[in-house]
């Protein structure tokens, strides 16, 4: 990417330096900023379930913000992905540490054929997937309704961002493009196989299964009649995640069916199996699987932590009748609307909100001394 479209910390010269200084030192003559207290650290969970936030984690330098959370992902080296509905960046990579390591705006339109103000438009779910060839990611859009050409694809990159296979509502088929009629797909998932799982969330409900060469297999779902956790089995209401869940001896699908507030659970051949539902199921977005649990980022202003018998384990952060507009200058130790998560190689959670100012969060895995 040219270095143009990255925009990180100005250096400092000798003139910075001389006035950063003279600051400090004026600071010095004022005990009472010099001993200041710190404010306590801000906790979530209890016991072995405990995080403490790192406030200074995901900060953009000044021209950049974050627009409404998307998508958060890591990857095999601990770099964190975050997408968000913004046209600088449109994608920041940081480190585990919270170092700015990359931004992609333009470069990264231009190779998805779109401008930075169309993917903001567009802009939904990322997955990252570790397959025998590599490491790769999968975007998915949103669809544009006064504009028929923008949106509703899924694609696959590499971790640079190049665009190495489109399906959906695209303009001429190739050997890396094809057609597939969705309204609004919201999340991937890649099965230990290679399949593909794909849902449409905001659009049809339905859920398609291909193999790792995006040949149609199945598809199941269509919009329920119903509401809630009784809504038929295979029909949807907002099927916006999905997650092959590897804890058990064999895999399964899980169906965040957020409007319903239930997970809707499935075989590998989309074969309904169960439904998991219950006061901590409010609206599920999607799920993220760390060594031997799930976690569920909840609209509903939770993140939910599930053992693999589909046990709750921990509850964090429950933000219930909070004002939304309350958390900008407060209640740090609750969430919002948490729409997409991701746990490091250290058990630390970044979590993405669906506001406006994209509110992601690093909470490092701080459990008591045994």
């Amino acid at each position: 990417m040219s270095t143009n479209e990255y925009l990180f910390p100005r250096r400092l010269n000798r003139r910075d330096f001389l006035a950063a200084s003279a600051t400090a030192a004026a600071g010095l003559a004022l005990p009472s900023a010099a001993h200041a207290e710190k404010s306590a650290p801000v906790r979530l969970g209890t016991g072995r379930w405990t995080y403490t936030l790192d406030e200074s984690w995901g900060k953009l330098p000044a021209g950049m913000k974050y627009g409404f959370g998307c998508g958060i992902v890591v990857d095999s080296r601990d770099r964190i992905y975050v997408t968000s509905r913004s046209v600088s960046p449109c994608v920041a990579v940081f480190s585990r540490e919270g170092k700015l390591l990359e931004t992609w705006s333009k470069d990264f339109g231009d190779k998805v054929g779109y401008s930075p103000e169309q993917i903001m438009a567009t802009a939904h779910c990322i997955y990252w997937s570790k397959e025998k060839n590599g490491e790769f990611l999968y975007f998915t859009e949103n669809s544009v309704k006064d504009d028929a050409k923008l949106g509703k694809r899924v694609y696959k990159t590499d971790l640079k961002g190049k665009v190495l296979y489109t399906i959906g509502n695209v303009e001429k088929e190739s050997s890396t493009a094809q057609r597939f009629l969705w309204t609004n797909p919201t999340d991937v998932a890649v099965a230990p196989n290679g399949d593909i799982y794909i849902v449409d969330g905001y659009g049809s409900q339905i859920v398609s299964r291909f193999d790792k060469n995006f040949k149609h297999l199945k598809t199941i779902g269509g919009r329920s009649t119903k509401k809630g956790p009784d809504a038929e089995h295979g029909l949807f209401n907002t099927c916006h995640g999905v997650w092959v869940n590897t804890l058990k001896p064999t895999p399964e699908i899980y169906i965040a069916d957020r409007t319903n507030g239930r997970y809707e659970v499935y075989d590998l051949e989309l074969n309904y199996l169960r439904t998991i539902s219950g006061d901590f199921v409010r609206n599920p977005c999607c799920f993220y699987q760390h060594k031997d649990h799930l976690y569920v980022p909840d609209l509903g202003a939770l993140v939910v932590i599930l053992d693999k018998h589909d046990q709750v384990v921990a509850k964090l952060g429950d933000g219930r009748g909070v004002k939304k507009e309350e958390f900008e200058t407060g209640h740090a130790n609750k969430f919002t609307t948490p729409h997409a998560m991701c746990v490091d190689s250290q058990g630390s959670l970044y979590v993405l909100e669906w506001v406006p100012y994209g509110r992601v969060r690093k909470f490092r895995h701080t459990p008591p001394a045994a």
